[in-house]
């Protein structure tokens, strides 16, 4: 069983809009239906759950009602912070059949592609957990944690910035975040560096993502 998570837990403050980014629209389609539609469409996916703030959970559950989505099965609430998303939506699926996965995607990136989450779902026959990134096309400076100046340049042949579905063996990412939750120094802000640093016995594999994959950030982003 293959789940989609569409992680929609924020309030978007950074784009300094009167609701979440996850909400605004984009040729009279929200970002987030745009992001339930590419997981709906995708051959191979088998169930979705959608994670958002409490606040508007009646406000997503309204969008659900008035879709024609067939995969669509719970909407739950997230957290505080985003790893809660994460995990709730592990949680939600406790008792799902054995060699279950899951795939955890931002509700921000609506214009993820059909061929990314193909490229996602081939790679976990033979992996526990994948990510989707892309190689940087800058230089990447990495600074001194106390100063803004230069403490290394790092091999830019080497260096990809992370997107998202990221996806993993559900029994895996479950006892990755129950080790993390057992850490009291424990920062999450990527599915995979939970696995990467609990886990860290389990290679993460990488498959190529798209440029056209972006990140709602901004306001100008949603131009």
């Amino acid at each position: 069983m293959n789940i989609a998570a569409i992680l929609a837990g924020g309030t978007g403050s950074r784009m300094g809009a009167d609701m979440p980014k996850q909400f605004l629209t984009i040729n009279n389609r929200t970002v987030i239906e745009l992001s339930i539609d590419a997981f709906d469409q995708a051959e191979g996916i088998d169930a979705i759950v959608v994670v958002v703030h409490p606040e508007w959970l009646d406000y997503m559950n309204a969008i659900v009602a008035r879709n024609q989505w067939s995969k669509v099965q719970r909407v739950i609430c997230g957290g505080k912070e985003r790893y809660m998303s994460s995990l709730h939506a592990i949680q939600a699926y406790d008792h799902a059949p054995a060699g279950s996965n899951i795939i955890l995607h931002d509700a921000a990136r609506p214009f993820v592609s059909q061929a990314v989450i193909g490229r996602v779902l081939q790679a976990l026959a033979t992996h526990q957990a994948v990510g989707v990134g892309v190689p940087s096309t800058d230089t990447v400076w990495q600074l001194h944690p106390t100063s803004s100046t230069i403490a290394a340049i790092p091999d830019r042949a080497v260096m990809y910035r992370a997107q998202t579905p990221q996806a993993f063996r559900l029994d895996l990412i479950a006892e990755a975040y129950r080790r993390a939750l057992a850490d009291p120094a424990m920062q999450a802000t990527d599915d995979c560096g939970v696995v990467l640093r609990y886990m860290p016995e389990v290679p993460v594999a990488v498959v190529l993502g798209d440029e056209q994959n972006k990140k709602i950030t901004f306001k100008q982003d949603l131009l």
